[in-house]
């Protein structure tokens, strides 16, 4: 855990925003926004709520947040709206379910702007048994490993709901996701553009008693590997394409083998469907294989005026001071 004391963080010298996704959580919200005003007492917190049926929105505002509402539901329309509405030169984004470690924020927030970061993501490590949902710990991980292996080097907790960010990783960052897949495209865009990232272990807590999980484990797992499929096609469409032109090249040989052999043993091509299958599949690799080449320059092409768009503004460490 980090040094609870307020005075030790470099974050009074900058504009810090707090920023709270919040659905249905008045049994947590109060704590969550007493943490961080008792950590960053001069940052602003903003809590957006995105049609809770509970009393949050009351609750966040008589504890001195700025509240505001999202009517597009799914956190991923949320981060984009907190991203677009506010203006900070410091962005810390953190669930409103009381299970992430407030006193740990000064200890990111000085991570970021000492190394010159643009994002630094809390690795949770659990301290209540029952901080993580049966199969959530297994999920992660598997989906942590995935995005590794595509990606390149990753981090340990790609699902993180607590993140500090820089303002130019904020403001040139293009959201896409509509739900609880944000975290991942967050994490594939850091990874593909090599910016400057950390990771920082933080306690993970158990939800209060009245709170509940809105992630649905199956549902919202499988939307997450979709997320993470997507992302592969469209920032690494050769190695994409050119897996699947592999397939059906290897599938075509398979389907040809048997054909040359009764050709050249007989002079004759008895199962001409089968040659025709076969030829079809092969020009389909030769296809996609040209598409990923294709695709390849295109996404050279965007990534270019993502790092133009993010090299814009200015660096971490180079915000502006207060006073």
């Amino acid at each position: 855990m980090a040094n609870g004391n307020p005075a030790s963080t470099g974050a009074s010298r900058f504009q810090v925003a707090v920023l709270v996704p919040c659905y249905n959580e008045e049994h947590a919200i109060a704590r969550v926004i007493a943490g961080f005003r008792a950590e960053l007492p001069e940052a602003e917190i903003y809590v957006y709520d995105n049609n809770s049926t509970d009393n949050t929105a009351e609750v966040a505002r008589a504890a001195g947040a700025v509240v505001r509402r999202e009517p597009n539901q799914g956190k991923g329309h949320v981060v984009r709206r907190m991203f677009n509405d506010v203006e900070a030169d410091i962005y810390l984004v953190v669930d409103g379910d009381a299970t992430y470690d407030a006193p740990s924020a000064s200890q990111m927030i000085d991570k970021l702007i000492e190394e010159r970061l643009d994002m630094v993501v809390a690795a949770r490590v659990d301290r209540d048994a029952g901080a993580y949902r049966r199969g959530h710990r297994a999920g992660n991980r598997l989906l942590t490993g995935f995005v590794a292996y595509i990606f390149g080097r990753s981090f340990t907790d790609i699902l993180s709901g607590y993140r500090v960010f820089s303002r130019r990783f904020v403001k040139s960052f293009p959201i896409l996701s509509r739900g609880f897949e944000i975290e991942t495209e967050l994490t594939v865009h850091a990874l593909e553009l090599e910016l400057p990232v950390a990771e920082i272990a933080t306690p993970y807590y158990a939800r209060q008693s009245g709170s509940a999980s809105k992630l649905s484990t199956w549902k919202d797992g499988f939307r997450i590997l979709w997320t993470i499929q997507r992302l592969f096609r469209s920032e690494r469409p050769l190695v994409f394409f050119g897996i699947v032109g592999l397939v059906f090249a290897l599938v075509s040989i398979g389907l040809a083998v048997p054909v040359f052999s009764t050709y050249l043993e007989e002079g004759l091509v008895p199962r001409l469907p089968t040659a025709v299958l076969s030829t079809g599949l092969m020009l389909l690799a030769f296809l996609s294989m040209a598409c990923g080449l294709i695709l390849d320059t295109v996404t050279r092409g965007r990534r270019e005026l993502r790092l133009l768009a993010y090299l814009q503004l200015r660096a971490p460490g180079e915000e502006r001071r207060r006073g």
